[in-house]
């Protein structure tokens, strides 16, 4: 496998004294920062800039033929948004005050630092990689077209929300910022992760792994290996999928449920790039993209102490949210149709027929298991299947039991789960709530008496009855009030 660089675009060091430009590059390459290109001959500069893109410059001030401090506003003037940091001998607070007003992004004194350097280069990387994002974000939302659609391809959908998510997960892809999926169960979560990873153009491999139930032993093993002779039982070296994942993709899957102990390894992992295989006391550098996803309202994790703040905010530097399928109505015919395809295929069968109605049915349902418990319905549907044309039963069975009102929440619960109901200042009588509800049932159900019925949980006689029953005070009332009018002609 090649190499994988680091940035994708080279740090450009301009000093006229090799040991230095050596010992710069020495101490980037030993921080993970190992794309590099140096340069002696300040003559170069500006031609060099012009023929390969940078991510950012060191540039020294005190250099032969063309000076730095002249060199800097050319540089800014060209190229308005790379970073331009300042390292030289020259610790006077005028000059550096200059320099910040001709658009340098740092200015740093030699001796140099090898921390204050590091810290440097990365805020520049940092900045460079938001401005890139964010013209690329204002690129998807004026265009609305995708560059690459088939990278999206497992994910089925034709929603305008998920659409946004598309446009914004092709903007930031490249990004080696880690992000944060959140969703509810079966939404889709890992599909995303690894649409990220295909529009990433990094090399190295995809993986993945629920930490859910990891302690911290098993975690730090998980990913980051062991040397031998760590712990009883470890009888070689084994890499563990940060390695395994060099150059890639790491998917954290379940990330709420991460250990305290375990979450400050990770953090480690995110802010310095380094960790620690299992009996070893040397760091090791890991350039793998961290992706994380939950199904935990972390914020609410995070203020009740159970989630590191600064981990919080260190993993949602991107943040994707993953709307449930109730919010997603108008995806459940193709999500229907695909999954009657894959199901047919994989039970050896004819593809049946889908009734219209169903995903109007489909649609009163708030689906607890999202795209996930889709699946299961229309292969349980299909399993049984016998006939040209699909049979709903297998679907009004499967709501009715995961009905709301079998599962009414307790005292206790009841802070958790959302009121079926919201009551105004003022109570309806129990007609008028009848009739409200009657006629919500029908709009969701899109005038069809039988899946109305079910949602109110009656018969569909019972159903037609109310409906006649108010047609016809409707009809009185109308009446009424047009006698009333000829009585007063």
């Amino acid at each position: 496998m090649d190499k994988i660089l680091t940035p994708a675009n080279p740090v450009f060091i301009v000093d006229d004294e090799t040991n230095i430009l050596k010992s710069y590059e020495i101490i980037l390459k030993k921080n993970g920062i190992n794309n590099v290109h140096i340069c002696q001959d300040s003559r170069e500069v500006m031609g060099r800039l012009k023929k390969q893109e940078m991510e950012l410059v060191l540039l020294d001030l005190t250099l032969p033929y063309i000076r730095g401090d002249e060199l800097l506003p050319l540089i800014v003037e060209e190229q308005p948004d790379l970073p331009v940091i300042i390292v030289t001998g020259n610790n006077k607070i005028e000059t550096a005050v200059q320099c910040t007003k001709q658009g340098a992004f740092d200015y740093i004194v030699k001796p140099v630092e090898e921390g204050r350097l590091v810290n440097a280069v990365k805020l520049a990387i940092g900045f460079r990689n938001l401005l890139d994002e964010n013209v690329q974000l204002k690129q998807r939302i004026f265009s609305k077209e995708l560059d690459r659609p088939e990278a999206f391809a497992d994910i089925i959908t034709e929603n305008s929300r998920m659409q946004s998510i598309f446009q914004y997960t092709e903007a930031i892809a490249r990004s080696s910022e880690p992000v944060l999926v959140t969703g509810e169960t079966g939404v889709g979560k890992e599909l995303t992760a690894h649409s990220f990873h295909i529009l990433s153009g990094r090399a190295g491999k995809f993986m993945t792994v629920n930490v859910a139930g990891l302690d911290d032993h098993l975690f730090s093993d998980t990913l980051f290996g062991h040397k031998k002779g760590a712990f009883t039982d470890a009888y070689q070296e084994r890499k563990g999928l940060v390695e395994q994942a060099a150059g890639g993709t790491l998917f954290l899957d379940e990330i709420g449920d991460l250990s305290a102990a375990s979450q400050v390894k990770l953090l480690r992992l995110l802010q310095e790039n380094e960790f620690y295989p299992l009996g070893s006391d040397m760091p090791r550098y890991s350039d793998v993209r961290v992706i994380a996803a939950t199904n935990q309202d972390i914020y609410v994790l995070q203020e009740s102490g159970k989630f590191r703040k600064d981990l919080f905010y260190r993993l949602k530097v991107h943040h994707v949210h993953i709307p449930p399928l109730r919010e997603r109505a108008d995806d459940l015919p193709l999500l229907i149709d695909h999954f009657l395809e894959e199901a047919a295929r994989d039970l050896g069968k004819k593809k049946p027929t889908p009734p219209p109605e169903l995903p109007v049915l489909l649609s009163t349902y708030h689906f607890p298991g999202n795209i996930r418990e889709l699946r299961s319905m229309v292969f349980d549907a299909v399993s049984t299947h016998r006939s040209k044309k699909l049979s709903m039963e297998k679907f009004k069975m499967l709501i009715n039991k995961n009905k709301p009102e079998n599962h009414i929440p307790t005292a206790e619960s009841s802070k958790e789960v959302k009121p079926l109901l919201f009551f105004g200042e003022s109570l309806p009588t129990l007609k008028q709530a009848q009739q409200l509800l009657v006629r919500e049932a029908m709009k969701r159900s899109k005038d069809n008496q039988s899946i109305a019925a079910g949602i109110l949980g009656i018969t569909r006689q019972a159903l037609n009855k109310r409906i006649k029953e108010e047609k016809e005070r409707a009809s009185a009332a109308a009446n009424g009030g047009f006698n009333n009018r000829m009585g007063r002609t």
